[in-house]
């Protein structure tokens, strides 16, 4: 009997996800909230969802094309068709997304964030205060999706590629291993554990190379209006002496906190099995990020609007918390609040909005254990 996963999000992770995971051997149910379905009215109409075998002279990877066993846009009905939840969806919109669920979700189930970025945690307590308490869920943290992807079309998608594997933790951490194993099956790149939750958060590769680069770039992405190779033409000689020094805050903030992180240069090259000997290498030469010219227009991208919100802004906290100064983070996101004209260190993802407000960095490793 083939396992059976529902993938909650219909965007570019989400398609992905839901073509993947069948051409895994898995059945798929695929949920689009009402506004944001337009997707799976596609799929309906085209049968299934086909990857492309090349996209602009570009040649591409996993293609072929897939029936989905069901495409839904009743909540209810998706928590129902499985145990496993796969929540391919940006950071803010795991808060709503989860508020929806909860009346829904059953004993057992597994809710895993891709990218988790803290959301666990975010969701553990949203289901104390909610009154679910005794409610048995176990949520995994994803560093990142799996994809380089895009949706190019009606129910088509471009994979510019895939990771090696998929650095993971469970909250609480105890029970990892055992998603894992639940996991696996579906899942088309091995599935690595790492400690817990807050080791994810910090791990996300995304924490230098969007928030900074972007910020630093602002200008020529808005007025060309970013038709560039974002990694290519945005990593220059001294942005990656910029992001470098970034890079180091978040590994001093990790060996603070007890926490083993991996520099990004090693991540990047077991990530995507290269071999390079700086980052700006890894930028310049990528196969996987070199083959769409695409990159951010605006203040308000993704790049910005999540990655300084929901990765910079933990960080920084978690650096206060343990004395550790971050000058650069600090300044990326006072430049981002003056473009967006907010305020991402009381709007962003803090220690508070996790739960874990008050407590000392032992406690909080207590907490996830």
């Amino acid at each position: 009997m083939a396992p059976r996963v529902s993938v909650i999000g219909s965007g570019n992770a989400g398609l992905t996800a839901a073509y993947h995971f069948t051409l895994q051997g898995a059945d798929v149910c695929l949920y689009g909230a009402t506004g944001f379905d337009q997707p799976l009215a596609d799929i309906e109409k085209c049968g299934g969802i086909k990857a492309l075998e090349s996209f602009n002279d570009v040649p591409l990877t996993y293609s072929g094309f897939q029936a989905i066993d069901k495409v839904s846009r009743d909540l209810e009905e998706t928590i129902l068709y499985s145990d496993l939840l796969v929540l391919p969806v940006p950071s803010f919109a795991q808060e709503p997304l989860f508020t929806s669920m909860l009346p829904h979700l059953r004993d057992g189930q597994i809710i895993m964030l891709m990218p988790g970025n803290y959301g666990s945690l975010v969701l553990n307590r949203i289901k104390n205060e909610q009154g679910y308490e005794d409610l048995n869920l176990t949520f995994v943290d994803a560093i990142s999706i799996p994809w380089a992807t895009r949706i190019v079309g009606p129910a088509e998608l471009a994979i510019l590629g895939m990771k090696e594997f998929l650095p993971v933790s469970a909250l609480p951490a105890s029970k990892t291993a055992e998603a894992i194993k639940a996991l696996q099956p579906v899942m088309p790149l091995p599935l690595k554990p790492l400690d817990n939750v807050i080791e994810a958060g910090l791990e996300n590769i995304n924490f230098g190379g969007h928030p900074l680069l972007t910020t630093l770039n602002m200008g020529l992405l808005e007025n060309y209006d970013g038709q560039f190779n974002y990694y290519k033409d945005c990593c220059s000689v001294s942005t990656a002496k910029a992001a470098a020094v970034m890079e180091q805050e978040r590994l001093a903030i990790g060996k603070a906190l007890g926490i083993s992180l991996l520099p990004e240069l090693e991540a990047m090259n077991a990530l995507y099995a290269m071999d390079c000997e700086s980052v700006y290498e890894v930028n310049r030469t990528s196969e996987t990020h070199g083959k769409l010219n695409s990159a951010p227009n605006s203040a308000s991208n993704r790049y910005i609007t999540e990655d300084a919100a929901y990765l910079l802004v933990p960080c920084y906290e978690l650096g206060q918390l343990a004395g550790v100064e971050t000058p650069l983070i600090t300044s990326c996101l006072h430049i981002d609040n003056a473009y967006n004209d907010t305020d991402y260190f009381t709007s962003g993802r803090t220690l508070k909005k996790m739960g874990l407000a008050n407590l000392s960095p032992q406690e909080i490793l207590n907490f996830v254990a």
